[in-house]
C-alpha cells in the first residue's frame, strides 16, 4: 500500500528564505510550487527592488507595476510575479526539458468577465497564485489549479458563525465530524481554493462551495452549495452565478456555469482539478498553512 504524501511534508514556509521551489508528489500530478518571501523583499531598498524589476519583468509587466501606488502592494505584487515566473521556469525544466529563464515568462491577468484578475502565463500550463503575510505562493501544472494561503487569525464572528452552520459535530459520518473540528479559517481557505480553481475567486458566493468532510489524510470533500454559508456578493458581482453540477470551467472572460469532479491529489491547500469525472474530493489543509481570509479583495 503506497503511503500518501501530504503537503505539510513537502512545503517549507520560511520567511528567511528568499525563494523556495519544489515539485509536488505524487509525480503524475506534475505540479510545481514556488514560495517567495515577501518579508525578505520588504527588507530590500528602493534600488534593489528596482534592479529586481528590471531583471525579471517584461515591458508590459513593468508598465503594470508602475500603476501600483502603495509601496506594500508593489512589493506583494512583485513577489507574486517572481513566484509565478520561477514556478513556470522550474516546471519547464523538470517536465519539458526546456531551459527557459524566469525573466522570459510573461504573466498577465484576465482583464474582464467572471475570471477577471486570474493570472495566466505564456506557456502551456495553468497557474495559481496566493499572497498572505510574508509569503507569495505560486503553483504551476498541466491542468487547472487553485491555491489559497492565509494567516491563522480570528475570523469575523458573523463569517465564523455562517461557516459553522454547515458543520455538525454529531454527524454520523466520521469525515463530517472531522470537518466540524476543522478550524474555521482553514475551511474558508478550502472554499476559496476551489473557487480559484474555477477562476472566479470571491466573485461568487463562497457558500456555493459546501464542504462535506475532512478525510484523515488531509483531503476534504465538497459539493455545490446553496449559497447560504457566506455573505452574498456585492450587487455588481451578482451575475457571477452558481457552481453547476455539469460543464467545464469557463474560458477567461466568459460567463456560464462551472463544475467538475475533483481529483485524489493529496496536497493540502491546493485544489488540483483536472476537470474530468472522478472522485469528488479535493486536497485539504495542514496546520502549517491555516488561513483567515481578508475581506478586502486584492488584485492578482
Amino acid at each position: 500500500m503506497r503511503e500518501s504524501v501530504s503537503l505539510t511534508d513537502q512545503v517549507v514556509l520560511d520567511a528567511s528564505r528568499p525563494l523556495w521551489i519544489t515539485h509536488l508528489r505524487p509525480d503524475p500530478r506534475r505540479l510545481t510550487l514556488a514560495v517567495v518571501s515577501i518579508a525578505r523583499l520588504r527588507e530590500r531598498g528602493p534600488h534593489d527592488l528596482a534592479a529586481l524589476r528590471a531583471r525579471y519583468l517584461t515591458a508590459a509587466e513593468t508598465e503594470q507595476a508602475a500603476t501600483l501606488r502603495a509601496p506594500r502592494r508593489r512589493v506583494e505584487w512583485l513577489a507574486g510575479r517572481l513566484a509565478l515566473k520561477h514556478a513556470v521556469s522550474a516546471h519547464g525544466r523538470r517536465h519539458w526539458g526546456l531551459a527557459r529563464e524566469p525573466r522570459t515568462v510573461e504573466v498577465r491577468a484576465v482583464s474582464g468577465g467572471l475570471q477577471g484578475g486570474r493570472p495566466v502565463v505564456d506557456a502551456p500550463v495553468e497557474v495559481g497564485l496566493t499572497h498572505s503575510g510574508d509569503f507569495a505562493v505560486a503553483v504551476c501544472g498541466p491542468h487547472a489549479v487553485g491555491v489559497d494561503l492565509e494567516h491563522d487569525r480570528p475570523m469575523p464572528p458573523t463569517l465564523a458563525r455562517l461557516l459553522d452552520e454547515e458543520c455538525d459535530p454529531r454527524a454520523p459520518s466520521a469525515d463530517a465530524r472531522r470537518l466540524a473540528a476543522m478550524p474555521a479559517t482553514l475551511r474558508w481557505t478550502c472554499k476559496e481554493a476551489v473557487l480559484k480553481y474555477y477562476g472566479f475567486g470571491l466573485r461568487i458566493d463562497a457558500g456555493e462551495v459546501a464542504l462535506t468532510g475532512w478525510l484523515p489524510d488531509g483531503r476534504f470533500t465538497w459539493r455545490p452549495g446553496g449559497g447560504a454559508a457566506a455573505p452574498r456578493p456585492r450587487r455588481r458581482d451578482a451575475a457571477a452565478g452558481r457552481l453547476g453540477r455539469r460543464g467545464r470551467r469557463p474560458s477567461p472572460g466568459t460567463g456560464g456555469k462551472a463544475a467538475g469532479r475533483l481529483s485524489r491529489a493529496r496536497h493540502p491547500g491546493v485544489a488540483d482539478l483536472p476537470g474530468v469525472p472522478g472522485v469528488r474530493t479535493v486536497p485539504g489543509g495542514s496546520p502549517r498553512a491555516r488561513h483567515a481570509k481578508r475581506r478586502k479583495r486584492r488584485p492578482s
